[in-house]
């Protein structure tokens, strides 16, 4: 297999391997610079004894993932605040995989799971998302992780069950989650208490990271009284030259608020019965960058 040959093959399953490394670390540079140490060991490997390139290379990538995820939980970094996911621009709404596959994908790289998933071992978050988010058997998970199947079973169930128990089971009507979400767009940047009042469930949840960067909670706000106010009092303070767009954001509609053209913040929101049940924002700037060329 020639350079050429071979880089043709390894971009066809690029968008596979950065759906796998961004799905085990929930940060896009980390995730590209898994993918492309895997190209590096792609690239000066003896590919004429690969029967399944893209086997070998999803193989590689969650290896590589692995120990990067277990580099970063040995470091013990601590985050000011919440953390969430870095965003990550999906189009699970185009023509391709069907509906069904479709709401896979899309749940797989939520926010609300992604979030769980932090909590996960590093080998149970590999086995979760090839066998979850991929489809893959248990025996070519087992191979990958160079782990019997027995016990990759095991961490499956056990994944699966802590995934289950934590994250919240919300509606994923698409329709209504987007005209919730412009609804919610014009109450926010009006400031007006009563419409957001009305849009937020009782319980609403608002969790804002920021990393410690820029202005946003410190801690979970809960309660339609305190998010309705908080949001609020953010509009009353937001600087004249902020726009507004509407992105698919980890597989469901988003608010992207610049300031001048740059990336300000991600608004996006898990919404059942008619309401608002979380709302999410993202200010952290390193979080960001991605989200900054034209749409």
């Amino acid at each position: 297999m020639t350079t050429d040959i071979a880089a043709d093959v390894f971009e066809e399953h690029r968008p596979v391997l950065l759906g796998v490394a961004y799905r085990m670390l929930g940060r896009l540079a980390d995730a590209e610079d898994v993918v492309q140490e895997a190209w590096l060991r792609w690239s000066g490997a003896d590919r004429s004894a690969v029967r399944e390139p893209r086997g070998y290379l999803v193989r590689v990538t969650t290896r590589l993932a692995v120990d990067r995820l277990r580099q970063i939980k040995s470091r013990g970094e601590t985050y000011v605040g919440p953390w969430l996911p870095e965003p990550c621009v999906t189009h699970f709404g185009d023509a391709g995989p069907d509906t069904a596959e479709q709401a896979v994908l899309a749940d797989s790289v939520s926010l609300a799971v992604l979030v769980v998933l932090e909590s996960l071992s590093p080998l149970e978050r590999a086995v979760f998302v090839l066998r979850e988010a991929f489809g893959y058997p248990y025996a070519e998970i087992a191979a990958m992780l160079e782990r019997g199947e027995p016990a990759v079973r095991q961490l499956a169930g056990r994944a699966r069950r802590h995934v289950d128990e934590r994250r919240p089971r919300y509606d994923v009507d698409p329709a209504q989650r987007r005209d919730l979400t412009e609804r919610f767009l014009a109450a926010a940047a009006g400031g007006d208490l009563a419409a957001l009042l009305e849009l937020l469930a009782p319980d609403v949840r608002l969790v804002g990271d920021s990393g410690g960067k820029s202005r946003a909670p410190l801690r979970e706000l809960e309660g339609s009284d305190k998010v309705a106010r908080f949001l609020q009092g953010a509009a009353r303070k937001s600087v004249p030259d902020l726009t507004h767009r509407l992105l698919e954001i980890n597989g469901g509609p988003a608010l992207l608020v610049l300031s001048g053209g740059t990336p300000d913040s991600v608004f996006q929101l898990d919404v059942s019965g008619g309401r608002v049940q979380a709302v999410y924002i993202i200010r952290n700037p390193d979080k960001l960058h991605s989200l900054a060329a034209p749409a």
